[in-house]
């Protein structure tokens, strides 16, 4: 019987989390495109080099409602949700990995696998289990990742028409081994990012119980469920911890991209490519990208990163509350 509740509990951890990251992703795919145009611009989007003597050309994209309406001029509405195919891909196995991987970790920390039990681990044992668990949904899905990005950061006219083309070129250009170029700054993005996420949100659950506490002893209200939050504090709370993470890991996030387009086709008209081989590792990365661009450079896409990361963050969790929930009461 007990492997048969972990069995159902791991399906529904899983489907939940599928379901909620591939609406998270749909709904925020716009800003998600206009960031990734950002940070694989290698020209600097503000005056830092011009004031350093550097001899640069003008920048394609120089702010996100500038971008927004290129990009729709352009490209129309669909350009919008380039690369929407390989992020459902990705987000989906990476988001059902993710929670499953986490309600594992956090039932062997509990000693129990009821997720009301949970809500009690010490912060420092969420940041650990949303870290870990992080690290093993990025393993499993990152190859679309890197065609997500791909996909993504070209316009019109397409460098690759199809996912299939790109798969091939980047086969072709670096091997197979290709397919994680960016892995090492992404695992070492991911251990903070989903660490403080996870943890934030927990935080921001346990603080909000609280302040439920105290609200219904204020008003003296007797046999209302205090540990149960609604919709909208599970969206608040969410939103917190999306907002907090990618503040904190943005500068890793664009040396990723750098690393995954490196080598790559871009056509002329987005800018200069990545050369191959331009950075010796993620370190390198970070001097090179100071050196020409300034700290600017490695907070490209900062504001529609972070205008996502809270709707992101908020639809994901409040998504897998309620799937969680409804196949909880369908399997039971």
């Amino acid at each position: 019987m007990e492997e048969t509740g972990q069995l159902k509990r791991a399906v529904i951890d899983a489907t939940a989390g599928a379901v909620a990251g591939g609406i998270s992703r749909t709904v925020t795919s716009p800003l998600d495109v206009i960031k990734i145009r950002f940070q694989v611009q290698l020209e600097p989007t503000s005056s830092w080099a011009f004031l350093n003597g550097k001899v640069v050309r003008p920048a394609k994209y120089t702010g996100m409602l500038q971008a927004t309406k290129d990009i729709f001029r352009e490209e129309g509405l669909p350009g919008f949700w380039r690369g929407n195919v390989p992020a459902l891909l990705m987000v989906m196995p990476y988001t059902a990995i993710q929670f499953t991987v986490l309600h594992k970790l956090k039932t062997f920390a509990a000693g129990s696998s009821k997720a009301e039990n949970h809500i009690h681990l010490s912060p420092y044992l969420s940041y650990v289990s949303g870290a870990l668990a992080g690290c093993a949904a990025t393993i499993g899905s990152y190859p679309f990742d890197l065609l997500r990005t791909i996909l993504a950061s070209q316009g019109e006219p397409k460098v690759y028409p199809t996912m299939r083309s790109a798969f091939v070129d980047i086969v072709r250009a670096r091997g197979f081994r290709g397919l994680y170029a960016g892995l090492s700054p992404t695992l070492v993005e991911i251990i903070p990012y989903a660490g403080l996420q996870f943890g934030t949100y927990d935080t921001f659950k346990r603080w909000t119980m609280a302040w439920n506490r105290l609200r219904s002893s204020n008003t003296s209200s007797t046999g209302a469920n205090n540990n149960s939050l609604s919709s909208f504090q599970l969206f608040i709370c969410g939103l917190a911890a999306g907002t907090c993470a990618k503040l904190v890991c943005h500068p890793l996030d664009v040396v990723k991209k750098r690393f995954q387009i490196e080598g790559l086709q871009r056509h002329p008209k987005y800018g200069a490519r990545v050369d191959p081989r331009a950075y010796r590792n993620m370190l390198d990365a970070i001097r090179r990208i100071l050196q020409a661009e300034g700290w600017a450079g490695l907070y490209k896409g900062i504001v529609p990163s972070t205008v996502k990361a809270a709707p992101a963050g908020a639809v994901t969790f409040v998504a897998y509350e309620f799937a969680s929930d409804w196949l909880e009461y369908l399997l039971t």
